[in-house]
């Protein structure tokens, strides 16, 4: 069932399945939106309610005039949960959407109970990746949105998948055309303005699972090593045949992990 609700003082569409005692809420990376877990969210039904949203500045849901920070959406997380009267959930975010869902844990502890980040990460941005953001939002105030979108979504998927994927990178790409280009700028702001959370992860102690891939653009073999290496508490997924996309790339193997860390037979 697909509806809206005012999170925060902005429309936030949302997706929620209704039915399982055991619930998710799955946060979309950058420049994606709630349609992108689809095909992940059929392995896992009926065995779990699946609620998703388009995130502040994405997809149909509103954006804050400014900034989208992390802990804006943190907050529009909880509060959809308060609309879909859930008490408890696991959060799992993919990209972008694994900053917030750290955030929201780091929050609300006692709503978001586990956490499973895809392909993302603790760390704030460095100089460098600030400086790459900030050239972004001028080609986006250039109505370049779109071309940002045909050149990036392709390095998400390793090269191995791109045949195979098309389609779905084609997706992906056509629905960048709901976006505002304002709530991609104030997301762009928010991901700049973001604290480093290593510690917080460090020393968090409720289950936590990280999946990655071996061949993720964004995140390269020596970056993961190292990211596992910072977070010895967390249960691990590498990936052997994906890259920045792997719950759609090995869509089988994460499904049975994911369902294994809810205790869920399949």
């Amino acid at each position: 069932m697909e509806f809206f609700a005012t999170c925060k003082g902005i429309p936030i569409h949302i997706s929620d399945s209704k039915k399982g005692d055991i619930v998710v809420l799955l946060l979309h990376g950058y420049l994606e939106t709630l349609y992108v877990w689809d095909d992940f969210i059929d392995k896992l039904l009926p065995k779990i309610r699946v609620i998703s949203i388009d995130l502040p500045g994405h997809g149909l849901s509103g954006s804050h005039k400014t900034c989208n920070s992390i802990e804006f959406s943190a907050d529009v997380a909880k509060e959809v949960l308060e609309i879909c009267k859930v008490q408890k959930a696991c959060i799992i975010g993919h990209s972008m959407g694994g900053y917030i869902a750290i955030e929201a844990v780091k929050r609300y502890p006692e709503i978001f109970t586990s956490l499973i980040l895809m392909h993302s990460g603790p760390h704030a941005d460095s100089e460098e990746k600030k400086v790459d953001r900030k050239r972004e939002i001028a080609l986006i105030n250039k109505s370049k949105l779109q071309a940002i979108a045909k050149m990036g979504i392709p390095k998400m998927f390793a090269h191995e998948n791109l045949r195979r994927m098309d389609e779905k990178i084609h997706e992906i790409i056509e629905l960048t055309e709901t976006h505002e280009p304002e709530g991609v700028v104030a997301t762009l702001e928010g991901l700049m303005s973001r604290e480093d959370n290593l510690d917080f992860l460090r020393n968090y102690s409720s289950p936590f699972l990280l999946v990655l891939g071996k061949h993720d653009f964004h995140i390269p073999e020596e970056k993961a090593n190292l990211l596992i290496k910072e977070l010895p508490n967390a249960e691990k997924l590498i990936l052997e045949h994906s890259g920045h996309n792997g719950f759609l790339e090995e869509t089988e193997v994460v499904q049975k992990r994911v369902l294994e860390f809810l205790n869920i037979e399949k």
